[in-house]
């Protein structure tokens, strides 16, 4: 069992600390339970929440020192320091290799325990001036849903929490339980960290322009030689009218789509199936099975060999 815990603290968003409970903490039917989940807090006991009502906390700092992974759904107000013993149990459980994970504003703890200095970081696109300005040894990126040094990851506003925990959910169980916890969630499996955070509305054309039949079509193709000319001839538009679609509608290119889709297409047959790499990287569109390790190790940091053997179907427990 890999274990989460969440630090809270009045008065905590409910919003934030839900994105992690929701992936984390939820027993599903027809799933194995691989992880527990549980909070905890300074000072154990009632802790007030943004949503009107409090929670009874039982866990104090100690319930650290048998983490696996720490989240800090949330800190407001940024402005205020954690206290030393907050600080102090934050870099205990990193350098003991529990893995620290923010959501929106939670950076600021990391940020103000040291554990981003000279790293690359994001939050809530509100708070990014405040995050630099506060901490300039922190490379701020404000426009990413999230970033996963591996030790250390950060997520953009509340929603991107739940990009980000769905993100660290695949890397520790693999794309096919990722995309089961998802469909129980009714919710896409997978955003890029990369996606911007926020992108313009949508003009009414656009709106009428959904992209929805498009990727359900090219996402049935993907062993075909599909390219941008080729989707946008299929939509009967120009590549520049789909690219704009693209990025308002996906916050991604149509190139960074396809090429993403194939990747994750790949990483479920590794999982499901005995298939040769030649044989998978021609069905996903990926011309040979060196194609697939090149662009396998550029996404993943992995080749498809040792990912098959850490996520084949029934051999995580």
């Amino acid at each position: 069992m890999h274990r989460m815990v969440a630090l809270v603290r009045p008065s905590q968003s409910t919003f934030e600390l839900a994105c992690a409970a929701q992936v984390f903490g939820v027993e599903r039917t027809g799933l194995p339970t691989r992880y527990t989940f549980g909070v905890c807090a300074e000072r154990p006991g009632l802790i007030a929440t943004r949503a009107g009502y409090d929670m009874l906390v039982t866990d104090g700092l100690d319930a650290f020192d048998r983490a696996d992974t720490v989240i800090v759904p949330g800190w407001l107000p940024v402005r205020e320091p954690p206290s030393p013993a907050v600080v102090h149990a934050l870099r205990r459980a990193h350098s003991r290799g529990a893995r620290m994970v923010s959501i929106c504003s939670g950076v600021f703890a990391l940020a103000y325990a040291g554990l981003l200095d000279g790293r690359e970081a994001t939050t809530h696109w509100a708070l990014t001036d405040e995050l630099a300005a506060r901490f300039p040894d922190i490379q701020v990126d404000p426009d990413v849903l999230y970033v996963d040094h591996g030790d250390v990851a950060t997520s953009a506003g509340a929603g991107a929490g739940i990009d980000l925990c769905m993100h660290l959910l695949r890397g520790d169980q693999g794309a096919r339980y990722a995309a089961q916890v998802a469909r129980t969630m009714v919710m896409p499996p997978h955003r890029e960290g990369g996606q911007l955070q926020y992108s313009a509305p949508p003009h009414p054309a656009q709106i009428d322009g959904t992209l929805a039949p498009l990727l359900e079509w090219a996402a049935e193709r993907l062993g075909e030689p599909l390219t941008v000319e080729i989707l946008a001839a299929h939509t009967g538009v120009s590549t520049r009218t789909l690219a704009r679609r693209f990025a308002d509608q996906l916050g991604t290119s149509p190139g960074r789509w396809l090429l993403a889709r194939r990747i994750t297409t790949a990483r479920d047959l590794l999982e499901s199936s005995d298939l040769p790499l030649e044989t998978i990287a021609r069905r996903v569109g990926l011309s040979s099975a060196t194609n697939l390790r090149r662009r396998f190790l550029k996404a993943l940091g992995t080749t498809p060999g040792a990912y098959r053997r850490a996520f084949r179907t029934g051999a995580r427990h």
